[in-house]
């Protein structure tokens, strides 16, 4: 018979210290993420989401064996969701008719040009730049789409091409500005010749214009400088007319753009408290 060593006492003694010392450790982790939850309670009862969210992933963070404290806080921070979702509705259904009235009004110096057969969204263009008015000369217009994206471009007309790829807008002072090249594409770069003279359009998008654009919103009272830029050389002033457009349509495309942006944002929130007003009942149930 193989003979079975005795636990030493001092031994047994230090074994039952340890699981004693690692019960009380657990008790205490215990009670510490509960009164962070706690805490995070109160934060969410006082409409403070954003430290309500602190605690509670501080409680993720510092005990993640603590499941029934996990529970407690994931169930807690549906509701700081769900509270946030509510208050960002109520925001965007406050706010979007007051900026789509704003919008409309804005709309009556322009005019939607939108081809229904090839085009999803149009774009309102100031009455004084419209195409037709505006033939045989050299400017810079603008338009905006009916989602509020903001387009520069740049019109050559003359006698020779000078084939440019983009505009250097200043200002006495050496303020400036200057949009990126855009090849020629046939596209947001195009030219084409009508009894004998050239006309040539070169459209800034996005990205592309937003500092001319800028530019010229900051100092529409000031005398603009306008270098055709890629080609051979030539120089412009922005009229005063074509500044005012530009004022109108920035205006018009802010105005647009803050009603995309709610539009999405209250569909965002109406889609979360319905997820979350699900998650929530199926956990009273």
């Amino acid at each position: 018979m193989r003979n079975l060593k005795r636990i030493r006492p001092g031994y047994a003694w230090m074994v039952a210290g340890g699981l004693a010392c690692l019960l009380t450790a657990c008790n205490g982790d215990a009670k510490d993420a509960a009164a962070r939850l706690d805490k995070a309670q109160g934060f969410y009862e006082a409409g403070d989401f954003f430290s309500a969210r602190n605690e509670i992933d501080s409680v993720r963070n510092l005990y993640p064996k603590e499941i029934d404290a996990l529970r407690r806080g994931l169930e807690l921070m549906r509701q700081v969701d769900l509270k946030e979702a509510e208050r960002n509705l109520a925001y965007c259904d406050s706010l979007l008719p007051v900026r789509m009235e704003e919008a409309e009004k804005l709309k009556k110096g322009f005019v939607l040009e939108k081809d229904t057969v090839y085009q999803e969204i149009g774009n309102y263009v100031w009455k004084q730049q419209t195409i037709e008015r505006n033939v045989q000369r050299c400017y810079v217009r603008c338009g905006v789409d009916e989602r509020g994206e903001m387009y520069l471009a740049s019109v050559f007309y003359g006698a020779h091409p000078i084939k440019h790829t983009g505009i250097r807008l200043s200002i006495k002072g050496d303020l400036f500005a200057e949009t990126p090249a855009i090849p020629y594409d046939g596209g947001l770069n195009y030219r084409f010749e009508d009894m004998g003279n050239t006309t040539e359009v070169v459209t800034y998008k996005g990205e592309a214009g937003r500092e001319a654009i800028q530019f010229i919103y900051d100092h529409a009272t000031d005398r603009i400088r306008t270098e055709y830029t890629g080609g051979k050389p030539y120089i412009i002033y922005i009229a005063d007319a074509d500044k005012q457009a530009l004022v109108a349509t920035y205006n018009l495309a802010t105005a647009l753009s803050d009603i995309e942006r709610m539009k999405t944002e209250k569909e965002k929130a109406e889609k979360k408290i319905a997820y979350l007003h699900e998650k929530l009942a199926a956990k009273s149930e």
